[in-house]
This record gives C-alpha cells, sequence and structure tokens, in this order.
C-alpha cells in the first residue's frame, strides 16, 4: 500500500484537518475539513483519489462547518460518534476502512462530549483532534469535564504507543504535529502524576505559560 497522509490547515482558529488515504486502492478519508472543503477535495482528486467518508473528530462547529459541501463534492457518508446520528456511527473500538488504511477509533470525551480520536495502526498515526495538542490538551468548561479529559488522555497512553504521531486539530503548539513519547516528555499536562494535578494546572494555565513563556 502507498499511504497518502496530508495535514492541511484549513482556516478558523489555525484549524487542522487531514487527507488519509491508499493510493493503489485509490480511496481517502476526509478528516475535518471544516473552513475549506474545496481544498480538501482537490487534493483527493489531485492524486486521484475517492473520498469514501468525511470525518468529525467531535462536534463543535469550527470542526463541522465543511461537512455540508464537503459531502456536496464527494457525496461520500458522514462518519462520527452515534451521538451525532451520522451515515456511519463510529463507537469506542470502531474500525473505519479506505482501501488499507485501518482508522481505529476511541471515544474520548471531556473537551466534548462526542469526542473520538483516529489511531492508523500500521502507520502510526494519532489524529487527536481537540483532546491533545502540541504541549497542551483541549479546553474544559469543568472540574467535572476536566476529570473526563484525565480519563480520556490516560485511556489514548494506554493503548498508543509512544512512537505514534500526534496531528491535533490545531496549530497551537510550537510544532504542528508530535510524537505520543514526546509528549509524555514535554506536555505539561501529560506530565502530571494524579488528577488533582491535572486539575491545578488547568486552573492555573494561564499564569503557568506566562512563567514558561508560551503562547
Amino acid at each position: 500500500m502507498q499511504l497518502v497522509f496530508e495535514q492541511i490547515r484549513s482556516g478558523g482558529d489555525r484549524n487542522f484537518g487531514y487527507l488519509l488515504g491508499d493510493r493503489d486502492a485509490r480511496q481517502a478519508v476526509l478528516v475535518d475539513p471544516s473552513y475549506s472543503p474545496d481544498q480538501f477535495v482537490d487534493r483527493a482528486r489531485d492524486q486521484g483519489l475517492t473520498v469514501t467518508h468525511i470525518v468529525n473528530t467531535h462536534s463543535h462547529p469550527d470542526h463541522v462547518n465543511g461537512n455540508e459541501r464537503a459531502a456536496e463534492l464527494t457525496r461520500a457518508p458522514l462518519a462520527a460518534h452515534p451521538s451525532l446520528r451520522p451515515d456511519v456511527p463510529l463507537a469506542d473500538g470502531a474500525e473505519l476502512r479506505a482501501g488499507a488504511i485501518r482508522l481505529q477509533v476511541l471515544h474520548v470525551p471531556g473537551h466534548c462530549a462526542d469526542h473520538i480520536v483516529l489511531f492508523e495502526p500500521t502507520w502510526r498515526l494519532l489524529i487527536t483532534g481537540d483532546l491533545l495538542f502540541v504541549g497542551k490538551v483541549g479546553g474544559t468548561r469543568s472540574d467535572e469535564d476536566a476529570r473526563t479529559e484525565w480519563n480520556s488522555l490516560q485511556k489514548v497512553l494506554a493503548a498508543v504507543p509512544d512512537e505514534a504521531t500526534v496531528w491535533p486539530g490545531h496549530d497551537y503548539g510550537a510544532r504542528p504535529s508530535s510524537t505520543i513519547g514526546l509528549e509524555r516528555q514535554t506536555n505539561p499536562f501529560l506530565r502530571c502524576r494524579t488528577v488533582e494535578e491535572f486539575l491545578a494546572l488547568k486552573r492555573d494555565w494561564a499564569d503557568y505559560k506566562k512563567s514558561m513563556g508560551l503562547r
């Protein structure tokens, strides 16, 4: 299989989306095409790929606002968490295929109740949406949501190897991508030893960023 993988800047608040495909099978999926669905579809067509699914990591408007246009251009079904009633429901443990590409689904609520991440085990690609960024994690509205997010992060860390590359939903970090191993070592939220430390860092994040010279 010849892998096609592109990280695409879609606009909005430094949003990232993804084109992931199998060149031999001539099939691909679009992940969170949001603000510029035409650009995503053009990239697939330029490489002779048929889009089999439009996938959303979660339902926040800045990740789903390109769905209608992407579907109009490709006639591909929408795949997302079952609570969104998509054409193709992606529950925890589900697998979505495009040619030889295998996207394993983990349900990871916290930032958003319907949030999923996608892991391609052959190439060890982890598309994290707004759960995990380079150097930080997704925002939460309450301590309860933050505890849920902590559990989701631990779930991902237990399931995905350190060498897996991390591909987030926004360009919020020092680099556009990372690895799980590097994030374990350098992401202050993943260095927290307990959920209480995690909650405290969430509360003090503005001051922490200032003290460390972070954006």
